[in-house]
């Protein structure tokens, strides 16, 4: 029994529907459309949590060839299976500088045809077996409670996800079946043909707007199959009005990078602007071209597809979107510059980089991708703190109590830093995130307590520095040469430390803890000597407190060092 005996037997006939029966079968639609939307969030959310990892790796080998970003947007469009998702990710990788506009561009032009892949979803679930995929469903959803291992569960919901989308289509087509047996809304909907120009632009109109609602161009272009697919028509009997309320869905997804691209650097605006661009241009183009050949539809595609007006309609989307591709994609350049024409930088812009500016919150529904920018943000800090730490510790070798100034400057940003790193991984861990996400999201937070400490030990050393000023405490050179030479390996264990710390390699581990050990032989030589000096009379007794003191903050921080290096054990 279909959708429409079943509202039949429950209000009325199928032939004289009343204000109850239009009422259940938008509910259906809606139902449908709501199952639809949920698997497919569902299902693109657990296929990105498998491939994130490879998806940021492909980002970061677009380069400067126009050809890879393309083919990279499209992938990684197909594979998460919205255009939207790509385009605000993209917007956050240029506003933190991890790509540049030109790349932005062929990656947002590759977005654009990968996320037609969705329609098709729409025309095979006519195909008798999709009643099994639909099984699917409660395949995943066991698979996600009794299954123990964190790939598995994700596997499972990926798959109850499949199941949704096609749950979600097959109760969509009812109701479109249903609908299109009914004369009023047949004659509604053929009804837009009377002014060809005005009309056309209404239903271009109607594409943006409702595509902006549901942000999704992959939904209203599913939902647009389903209705030709059940047999209405749209505008007029060469459906050439049909692709109208298509390439308006084209200009309605920008909104959602619009949006994402509020209060980002320049360079984020201008890559959301280009997206928007590029589907205007688009639209303008094709508009004029059916205007001048309203039988385009019925000449082409519907001779060579005619029992499928469906894949008529999502064949049109990927031909429209491929097309632009090819005609924008020489003129990269000339989009880039067009878009710093029209948002220029503003006149602050040389002002000092914001520390956090890698945290960027349009990330974090790609979690592993927000996990690795907190990586990078932790990796800033421990920049910061070695800097603290150089600054302090080159200031009392000359006896300079200005450093003193630099350095609380310095701390004053790293717990800045800190706390933002702290609130954003809060917020990643707040998602769906796999376990070894879970325990990067650990050991950063752990690191970075280390690192602050590590500005601490600087802040002490500048006060062993007025100590010597105040007190008029000198060292030999020889002694200066001995705290310089433990400071040059202190700079070599940072290097090694971050090395481990942001390529996350395990092995390199031994190299940090040989050198730490050396650090720490170097501690116990220096202190020893110290002591012999002093019982030999060559060193005063007030320097004691300040050397010992120094060479073990020094030897902490070391320490700090290699905690940062093991947080991934």
């Amino acid at each position: 029994m279909n959708l429409a005996a079943m509202l039949s037997s429950a209000v009325g006939t199928g032939d004289n529907w009343g204000v109850m029966d239009y009422t259940l079968a938008v509910v259906a639609l809606l139902a449908g459309l709501g199952a639809f939307l949920f698997g497919f969030k569902v299902l693109s959310d657990n296929i990105e949590k498998l491939a994130t990892n490879k998806l940021r790796r492909w980002f970061e080998k677009t380069g400067k060839s126009r050809l890879a970003g393309v083919g990279i947007g499209a992938g990684v469009t197909a594979i998460i299976q919205s255009s939207s998702a790509t385009t605000v990710m993209v917007v956050g990788f240029v506003n933190v500088g991890l790509m540049s506009l030109f790349q932005a561009t062929t990656v947002i032009m590759g977005a654009n045809i990968g996320t037609t892949v969705t329609a098709y979803f729409s025309v095979i679930a006519d195909i008798p077996f999709i009643e099994i995929i639909t099984v699917l469903t409660c395949v995943g959803i066991f698979m996600d409670m009794l299954c123990k291992k964190d790939k598995a569960k994700t596997v499972g919901m990926m798959l109850a996800g499949l199941g949704l989308v096609f749950l979600g289509l097959q109760y969509m087509g009812m109701a479109m079946d249903d609908f299109a047996s009914q004369q009023v809304v047949t004659d509604f909907l053929a009804g837009v043909n009377n002014d060809i120009v005005k009309n056309r632009l209404v239903l271009l109109l109607t594409g943006v707007v409702i595509t902006g609602i549901v942000q999704s161009s992959s939904a209203v272009t599913t939902l647009i199959v389903q209705m030709v697919g059940a047999g209405m028509v749209i505008g007029d009997p060469s459906n050439s009005g049909v692709l109208f309320l298509v390439l308006g869905t084209n200009i309605g997804t920008c909104v959602t990078a619009l949006l994402s691209s509020i209060g980002t650097k320049t360079n984020a605006r201008r890559a959301a602007l280009i997206h928007l661009m590029f589907n205007v241009f688009g639209t303008v183009i094709f508009s004029v071209f059916l205007l001048c050949w309203p039988g385009f539809l019925n000449a082409t595609l519907g001779k060579w597809f005619a029992n499928d007006p469906g894949l008529q309609i999502a064949l049109f989307h990927t031909f429209f979107n491929v097309v632009c591709t090819c005609i924008f994609l020489p003129f990269t350049n000339v989009f880039v510059k067009i878009s710093t024409k029209l948002i220029r930088e503003p006149k602050d812009s040389n002002s000092p980089a914001n520390d956090a500016q890698l945290l960027d919150e349009r990330l974090i529904n790609s979690p592993s991708v927000a996990i690795n920018q907190a990586n990078k943000a932790a990796v800033r800090m421990a920049e910061l703190s070695m800097e603290a730490l150089r600054t302090a510790f080159n200031g009392f070798v000359v006896g300079d109590e200005k450093a003193k100034e630099e350095v609380a400057e310095l701390n004053t940003r790293i717990g800045d830093l800190e706390r933002a790193i702290v609130a954003y991984l809060i917020k990643v861990a707040a998602e769906d995130i796999s376990l070894s996400d879970e325990k990067l999201i650990s050991a950063i937070q752990q690191s970075t307590g280390d690192i602050l400490r590590i500005g601490e030990l600087a802040d002490n050393i500048t006060k062993y520095t007025r100590n010597c000023k105040r007190d008029g405490i000198e060292f030999s050179h020889g002694v200066i040469k001995s705290l310089q030479d433990m400071f040059a390996k202190i700079e070599e264990l940072a290097a090694r430390t971050l090395d481990v710390f942001d390529r996350k390699d395990i092995t390199a581990v031994k190299a940090v803890d040989k050198v730490e050990d050396e650090i720490d032989a170097d501690r116990k030589a220096m202190v020893k000597d110290h002591i012999r000096r002093l019982n030999e009379g060559k060193c005063k007794p007030a320097s004691s407190g300040v050397f010992i003191n120094l060479v073990g903050n020094l030897e902490r921080a070391a320490d700090h060092l290699t905690y940062v290096a093991h947080a991934l054990d």
